[in-house]
């Protein structure tokens, strides 16, 4: 009797927990199905009947992305253009004119050839302003410009472009281009082995494992990995990467979604290369998403030191999704956690402040989970090293000066200003910085602190209240002290400044290949990693 009972209870419940989900469902259905139905009519009416004729493709575009943009920066509509760029910067592979090109306030830029590719050897450089593409001039060109460099392996593309004020015009031979995820690779010292990682492309781990294998053939005792400035890509890339130096069968890291079939832990597979060779990661305030995995699990597991700055807190995955004409979406689908159960994402979008910005966690409020060996990592945004290099911090004046194009344009300024006989002992002097600073006046560069829109916000507010007479005085006398103190932060930031300035400048002269030798005799990151590995106990120091 009281089984039959436990059914006649248990089967209207699960028929009311069936309603209620499938209610819930119809519930959604039907909302979606309406607000389809609700913008299909609008975008008609609208295309129909608008006074001055209207461009649909633009007028979608627009609206795809405004509704995107309530959302994270990740998730984002990809037309047939976004959706080749994202093959080539998985595969590494693609076919042109062997340069990386780059909008900049406007206009098509030369941001760097690659050495011995076709506009390498066409003559083209780092500054180089494309204004003409066969007959095509670019001021009246509205799609995306640096399509038309591209085409089949073997045809030609004249090219007209502006250098420091001069118009000249090359013939490039088109030709397949490798971006390796792998640039450089090779030993410091007798012992330390170095390995550049650049991207997560589907080439990152097994250029990896190569470069890992020769260098412990040519003697390597230890490795110096360095992830700075690589913004991720493949997240399986990242896990073959951590197996290297981790055995088989251990947690990397785990997804969560709200759709189930996205939750996953990801296993080391496969047998690793080496487990005790001592290791060194590298990373900055660029170093993210897959570069955060890499970094964050091997300082969980106790596997590897971490040295530079704090990363850049990219904890989210997103998965592309295939449309209609060849475009996708790529939709933030789950965050990510490393295995002491950490999620280094940075910035909350889905609860943000009054002003609709995504807000920041604050240090008080950071959680604190446990490596390992029981070393205490938090939460809050990134992946904190355990060797902080306080100059390579970035800071908001430095994001403000490289966003605005200045440490590039400097430099093109520089390299055809000064000859550099022997780049090995090239080093910027303190009157180079001066001249920088003067560089920065000259371009009118601003940058607006947070301290300063607030006092204009309340200074603003005094307006409409008449307060203003009574303060003004006072508001400008703290907006001049304000400037003040940010030219103070130009000096405070000298360090980082001319890393990136040397950086950008190196380049110009020996390729990015010349730049990585640069970096071994003169980073101070890369030195400090190798004092670190240097001295055994000094290692196995960071890691208890």
């Amino acid at each position: 009797m009281k089984q039959i009972l436990k059914k006649k209870i248990v089967i209207p419940l699960l028929a009311i927990t069936v309603f209620i989900t499938g209610t819930a469902f119809q519930n959604d259905f039907f909302e979606i199905a309406k607000q389809i139905e609700i913008f299909t009519t609008l975008f008609k009416e609208v295309n129909m009947n608008y006074v001055d004729d209207t461009n649909p493709g633009d007028l979608m575009d627009t609206a795809i992305k405004s509704m995107l943009k309530d959302l994270d920066p990740y998730t984002n509509f990809m037309n047939e253009q976004d959706v080749e760029a994202a093959r080539i910067n998985n595969t590494g592979d693609y076919i042109g004119i062997g340069a990386k090109v780059r909008t900049l306030n406007d206009k098509l830029v030369i941001v760097e050839p690659y050495k011995d590719y076709p506009a390498d050897k066409a003559g083209l450089k780092a500054g180089d302003e494309i204004i003409k593409v066969g007959n095509v001039l670019l001021e009246n060109y509205k799609d995306d410009a640096g399509e038309l460099l591209k085409g089949a392996p073997g045809t030609t593309v004249e090219v007209t472009y502006k250098r420091q004020g001069n118009t000249k015009t090359s013939t490039i031979n088109r030709a397949e281009v490798e971006i390796k995820a792998v640039p450089h690779f090779s030993m410091i010292n007798e012992k330390t082995g170095y390995i550049v990682l650049s991207q997560f492309s589907e080439k990152a781990a097994s250029q990896t494992s190569y470069a890992v294998r020769d260098l412990k053939a040519q003697g390597a005792k230890r490795l110096i990995l360095d992830l700075r400035g690589n913004p991720g890509g493949l997240v399986n890339e990242a896990i073959d990467i951590v197996n290297m130096f981790i055995p088989k069968g251990q947690v990397v890291v785990t997804t969560k979604s709200k759709v189930k079939k996205y939750n996953r832990t990801y296993y080391t597979q496969r047998d690793p290369i080496d487990t005790e060779i001592p290791l060194v990661v590298l990373i900055d305030g660029n170093s993210a998403s897959a570069s955060e995995i890499v970094s964050g699990s091997l300082q969980d597991l106790d596997r590897a030191v971490i040295v530079g700055s704090r990363s850049f807190g990219k904890g989210l995955v997103q998965r592309p999704k295939l449309l209609t004409y060849g475009t996708q979406i790529k939709i933030t689908i789950s965050r990510y956690y490393t295995p002491s159960g950490r999620c280094i994402q940075a910035l909350d979008y889905w609860h943000r402040n009054d002003k609709g910005e995504a807000v920041r966690v604050k240090q008080e409020n950071y959680n604190e989970f446990k490596t390992k060996n029981g070393r205490k990592v938090f939460d809050g945004g990134g992946v904190f090293p355990d060797e902080e290099m306080n100059s390579s911090k970035n800071t908001a004046l430095t994001k403000a000066i490289e966003n605005d194009n200045l440490i590039f344009d400097y430099a093109t300024t520089f390299y055809y200003k000064n000859k550099v006989e022997n780049i090995n002992t090239f080093k910027l002097a303190s009157s180079d910085f001066d001249d920088f600073k003067n560089f920065l006046k000259s371009r009118n560069f601003s940058f607006e602190t947070n301290t300063e829109k607030a006092l204009k916000k309340a200074f603003d507010e005094a307006k409409t209240e008449d307060l203003d007479d009574d303060i003004k005085s006072d508001y400008n006398t703290l907006i001049a002290n304000l400037n003040k103190s940010k030219l103070a932060g130009l000096d405070i930031n000298k360090d980082y400044l001319l890393e990136l300035l040397t950086e950008e400048i190196v380049k110009r002269y020996v390729y990015r290949e010349g730049l990585y030798e640069y970096f071994k005799q003169h980073d101070p990151e890369i030195k400090k990693a190798t004092e670190i590995l240097g001295s055994p106990t000094a290692y196995l120091e960071y890691l208890r």
